[in-house]
């Protein structure tokens, strides 16, 4: 399958989900194009990097929704609830976490004026609206004949329970008002991710926990369809031994950095920045 023959049956999957991952992913090669042309900066990245990497996730999830719905599409209304629920809390939240940046301030914990408060209110809203939906899709897989195999369906049912637990991860940053610990938002961070250089940053187990909505499924998948080529007998058990194995990594991420430990020690991540500084200016990036 290519990538016009996936894209085709994207949509014939799911319409409203496939035109917002479509719309995301075009937001996000726009705002690629012009981030490189504007020197604005906000806790020290470009301000419209931050967009750019919500656009990309949103797209990637919604995408991902959209073709596993499909599984459940004779449940029709329900579909339709989930769907028009995630699309329109999608498009709100990438439009607050858009409108922010535009007006030259954060968009996360921002409590500056009432219009920030109000702003970074309504985005908690949507993903309050989002992880709703999502329980809703998880239940359905478990009291919903699916024609799946059984360790692709029991991956995309343990993709979303990791998914909503991740939850729980902003729940706590929220709590905090800061995804950093040990140090302030801001400052030094890995090439466009911007994680931090110099503590502890909740928000890679967070993008962990958030996307085992496509690994785990995927890992389920292809454990069924090359069981006979790899040496398992049970590829469902092998799901889940993959599913724990991502759980804990996760956790551990977590754990390090509320110790407030960065990813990559910082003399490393100096260096690999300045490798990749090196290597865009060569490429005349």
């Amino acid at each position: 399958m290519n990538i016009g023959d996936f894209c085709r049956e994207l949509f014939r999957r799911n319409k409203i989900l496939a035109s917002v991952a479509l719309a995301n992913l075009i937001l996000f090669f726009v705002l690629a194009f012009i981030a490189p042309f504007d020197s604005h900066v906000i806790l020290g990245v470009n301000r419209w990097f931050k967009p750019m990497k919500f656009a990309l996730s949103i797209a990637i999830y919604t995408g991902t929704l959209a073709w596993l719905l499909a599984y459940i599409a004779h449940r029709t209304w329900a579909m339709r609830v989930i769907s028009w629920g995630v699309g329109v809390s999608m498009i709100v939240e990438i439009f607050c976490i858009l409108l922010q940046p535009a007006r030259g301030t954060t968009s996360h914990f921002n409590t500056a004026t009432g219009f920030d408060v109000a702003v970074f209110s309504l985005m908690g809203i949507m993903i309050i609206v989002n992880t709703l939906l999502a329980a809703c899709a998880f239940i359905l897989f478990f009291t919903t004949t699916a024609p799946l195999p059984a360790a692709y369906l029991w991956g995309i049912r343990l993709g979303l329970g990791i998914f909503i637990l991740a939850g729980i991860e902003g729940t706590f940053m929220l709590s905090r008002s800061s995804h950093s610990v040990g140090l302030h938002d801001g400052g030094p961070g890995l090439p466009f991710v911007n994680w931090s250089r110099g503590g502890g940053d909740l928000r890679i187990a967070h993008f962990m926990s958030l996307h085992a909505l496509q690994l785990i499924p995927l890992a389920g998948f292809v454990l069924h369809r090359h069981s006979r080529k790899l040496p398992i007998s049970d590829p469902t058990r092998w799901t889940f031994v993959f599913a724990s194995v991502y759980v804990s990594l996760a956790t551990l991420l977590f754990l390090q950095a509320m110790m407030g430990r960065p990813l990559i020690p910082q003399a490393a991540a100096t260096n690999i920045s300045q490798m990749i500084s090196v290597l865009s200016k060569w490429h005349g990036i």
